[in-house]
């Protein structure tokens, strides 16, 4: 299960108002509500990571929430491939997971 590369069309907030996501203080809560339900949300995020992308909501963060993200992990060169181990990792750990289980309902 790798990450999605055509992410933008499948995105909870593509037939939306793209300026709902450039906004400032309270406003971003609401913004960042749209992202909770992406099926892409972390597609979005790395990319914005990724590339820098220093304004509006992108993967459920703020610019400050990415800024200090980006800052405490600098050594990482790909966020995009970060996510994918992860979400990789996670896919068999669960799989493991459900073996266990399993065998112990039997």
């Amino acid at each position: 299960m790798g990450m999605i590369t055509d992410w933008p069309s499948l995105a909870a907030c593509q037939n939306g108002d793209p300026d709902a996501l450039f906004v400032q203080g309270a406003e971003q809560n609401v913004a960042k509500r749209i992202c909770r339900s992406c099926p892409v949300r972390y597609e979005c995020l790395a990319d914005a990571l990724d590339n820098r992308i220093e304004f509006g909501v992108w993967g459920g963060m703020t610019e400050r929430e990415r800024r200090a993200l980006l800052r405490r992990h600098p050594q990482v060169t790909s966020w995009r491939k970060m996510f994918e181990a992860a979400m990789k990792k996670n896919a068999k750990d669960k799989a493991g997971k459900d073996k266990v289980l399993a065998a112990t309902a039997g």
